[in-house]
């Protein structure tokens, strides 16, 4: 059984995907980062970090203790390296996917999140940050609208880095940018929301998501808790 902590937020809806693709037993523990979660001692034992997500697998593949996991794109790997699906065994497919991966959690992930928190979060306005991170999270998916010109997902098949991908690309309106200008995204975006799997995903938790922009208390939790 792998307990999976987590959010209705991006990184955590990738783990939300690839369990719901992978279809193995689960059980998930909310971890309500507006309220504070996050930062508890109980929480920080499991991720150093104090993020989400994370995972305990109380059935590792060698047998022994439960294994811990934190960091989206770690868990990602993981879980896909146990069951064998979703991350390619030959070599140069594998690669792509891992540098695709290692695309997301280091550029467009944090680019579109620092966009979504000056355009939207932030209470005092800085227009300069604004557009630097617009900036950077546009060429980014133009980086994307070219690589999915000739192909239907982001790498030879489905794998673990469309579901990474998506979560972002999917609270875009969140940082001010439309997909207009990425037709081939907006395509891709559709064939991965049409998934059955990822529907269900997209639905775990809904019913706990909070509204930054209202609650003061959740942009202190969040934002600037240590």
């Amino acid at each position: 059984m792998i307990e999976l902590y987590s959010w209705p937020a991006p990184n955590g809806h990738k783990l939300h995907i690839l369990l719901e693709e992978l279809a193995i037993p689960y059980e998930v523990v909310p971890i309500d980062i507006t309220s504070g979660a996050q930062h508890t001692p109980s929480y920080r034992a499991i991720n150093a970090n104090g993020k989400i997500p994370a995972i305990v697998d109380h059935a590792p593949s060698d047998g022994g203790g439960p294994v811990t996991v934190f960091e989206s794109g770690a868990i990602m790997m993981y879980l896909t390296e146990k069951e064998g699906r979703f991350l390619p065994q030959d070599v140069r497919q594998r690669i792509e996917v891992l540098q695709w991966l290692f695309w997301q959690v280091g550029g467009l992930g944090p680019m579109m999140g620092q966009a979504q928190h000056f355009f939207r979060y932030a209470s005092e306005k800085v227009p300069y940050a604004t557009t630097r991170y617009q900036t950077e999270t546009k060429r980014l998916l133009k980086i994307l609208d070219d690589r999915l010109e000739t192909r239907a997902y982001i790498c030879s098949d489905y794998s673990i880095v469309d579901m990474a991908c998506f979560p972002w690309i999917r609270v875009h309106k969140m940082t001010g940018i439309t997909l207009d200008d990425f037709p081939n995204v907006k395509a891709w975006y559709g064939r991965v929301r049409s998934r059955p799997a990822v529907g269900q995903a997209i639905e775990l938790l809904k019913d706990r998501w909070v509204d930054v922009t209202t609650s003061e208390q959740a942009k202190h939790n969040l934002f600037r808790a240590g």
